[in-house]
């Protein structure tokens, strides 16, 4: 089962949703796809609201241009 760390690359600030860059979370994944594109982002989306408590898809945060995708495991 692969980990892969998901990282915010830029500050964001959209819809009262504020994000740092460097804000990152590790998230375990059943396949050895991009998370982030697999079932909506949803493993991603669920991980920072459980870290951060923010809402990645409501800041319109979840893509391969806010995220950057990095297989640790």
């Amino acid at each position: 089962m692969p980990l892969y760390r998901i990282t915010v690359r830029r500050r964001k600030n959209s819809n009262g949703i504020l994000l740092e860059a460097g804000m990152s979370v590790v998230v375990p994944s059943k396949s050895f796809c991009n998370p982030i594109t697999t079932n909506g982002g949803q493993i991603v989306a669920e991980a920072f609201m459980r870290i951060y408590g923010v809402d990645l898809k409501r800041a319109g945060a979840l893509n391969t241009v806010d995220l950057d995708v990095e297989m640790i495991g």
